[in-house]
């Protein structure tokens, strides 16, 4: 009976000791999980964080490129513009008043271009005068493009009604000119061809 109360009390002990054991080592195993909750989550913002970065990024270099397309845009129309209004004041003219004709044939240009222009309305003025050239204009279109260095090239057209000594009802053309401008030089137009459109002769500058 002793031996058999003996049995049973080792057993319960080492009963109790593999429970004891078993807890400790659970006890243990919380602390590690708990730690790794932590990385992980580090890792997850880690990796929002460089997403957001990413797209940021994607963002920005899109908008970039919009702002330099509608740069450009807004670039060709400028130069567009301002080439089809100096066609137009350039087509018109009245033999009764040459100065304003001549304003409106410099206006705009370069010095050196100014000079030139001018030097040419003398001679063209021999045509008109003796003519007695009048002629009214209308724009229709005009397309530029881009250079190097903010230089423009446009090609535009003028709707023109002429009337003169020998055509006194009244002739309509379409005038074609060729303009370059340079956009760093306050928009001034540097070269021109096609006035001589305009009239019957060849005596535009060139």
């Amino acid at each position: 009976m002793q031996d058999t109360a003996v049995t049973e009390t080792a057993a319960e002990v080492d009963t109790d000791t593999r429970t004891s054991e078993s807890s400790t080592d659970s006890g243990r195993a919380v602390p590690r999980t708990v730690a790794l909750k932590p990385l992980v989550l580090g890792l997850v913002v880690a990796f929002l964080v460089i997403g957001l970065a990413a797209v940021t990024w994607q963002l920005r270099s899109k908008s970039d490129e919009l702002s330099a397309i509608h740069s450009a845009e807004a670039g060709r129309a400028q130069a567009e513009q301002i080439a089809l209004d100096y066609a137009t004041g350039a087509a018109e003219m009245d033999f009764r008043d040459l100065p304003a004709w001549r304003a409106r044939l410099t206006q705009g240009t370069s010095a050196e271009l100014s000079n030139r222009l001018t030097q040419a309305s003398s001679s063209m003025e021999q045509i008109i005068s003796p003519l007695q050239w009048t002629s009214t204009a209308q724009p229709i279109s005009a397309k530029a493009v881009a250079g190097d260095g903010g230089i423009y090239s446009v090609d535009c057209f003028v709707s023109v009604m002429t009337t003169n000594s020998q055509a006194p009802e009244g002739i309509m053309s379409t005038a074609t000119y060729k303009l370059t401008i340079d956009s760093g030089d306050d928009w001034k137009i540097t070269e021109i061809s096609g006035i001589d459109s305009a009239l019957s002769g060849d005596k535009a500058p060139r």
